[in-house]
């Protein structure tokens, strides 16, 4: 396990951490950040994957540039569904179905912005997608289509997305997608993720009304949802 570089269609290097499933092969996650980038919370959460039998690598989408540009340049991908950070994620996607230890098959858990990308992806060659409090696409109907098994946890607490989680479930259903989609009443923003808790100064005034932060329980029970869908739809 380590930092790495990974090679991008047009030609740039893209910074990643990688963490190898203790047996091989095993199948593969990608896994993508929230607004802080490449952290050592999203290291930890690679390194979990890979306690749970999957390599998993988290790409850098704000390590191709300067901070406030890759942002702009993210959001306008996310929000097109195409453009440099959505071929960065899949050229993470295609580097661990590639490796001469994995089985092929790939997932995408994304958190808050990396959760965007998990649901507007998972028709994009994944066999699975763990969206973590990740904002709806404006069509969203189009982005479900042909998507791959999907798992998502949202917070009630979370005053940012209210009613996302409801959204999401009647769309998976409509586009007749496998579905796992749970609202933990505890919980707000980020609840998977340590960030909120070493996120700079001027982020908390902003914060506040997600109600952003780590809760056990919650966290505990959306890993082995997570787990549970993984294993049936990349093993």
């Amino acid at each position: 396990m380590g930092d790495l570089l990974i090679p991008l269609p047009d030609g740039r290097m893209m910074p990643a951490y990688f963490s190898a499933a203790g047996g091989s092969p095993a199948p593969g996650v990608v896994v993508v950040h929230e607004i802080f980038g490449l952290n050592d919370d999203i290291r930890d959460i690679a390194d979990e994957f890979a306690r749970r039998g999957f390599h998993a690598v988290a790409p850098d989408l704000l390590g191709l540039g300067g901070r406030l540009r890759c942002l702009v340049s993210i959001a306008r991908s996310l929000s097109a569904g195409e453009g440099p950070a959505i071929d960065a994620v899949d050229a993470a996607r295609r580097w661990l179905a590639d490796r001469d230890d994995g089985t092929g098959q790939v997932g995408i858990a994304g958190f808050c912005l990396g959760g965007g990308f998990a649901i507007v992806m998972a028709n994009r060659g994944f066999g699975a997608s763990a969206v973590n409090y990740g904002r709806l696409p404006k069509d969203l109907d189009a982005a479900l289509a042909g998507s791959c098994a999907m798992v998502a946890s949202y917070g009630a607490r979370d005053g940012s997305l209210p009613g996302v989680a409801e959204k999401l479930r009647a769309g998976l259903e409509r586009a007749g997608v496998e579905h796992d989609v749970k609202e933990y009443a505890d919980a707000g923003h980020s609840f998977l993720n340590h960030s909120s808790e070493t996120s700079p100064r001027w982020m908390k005034p902003l914060a506040a009304p997600m109600n952003a932060g780590f809760v056990d329980t919650a966290a505990d029970d959306a890993w082995d949802r997570i787990t549970r869908m993984f294993d049936a739809a990349l093993r």
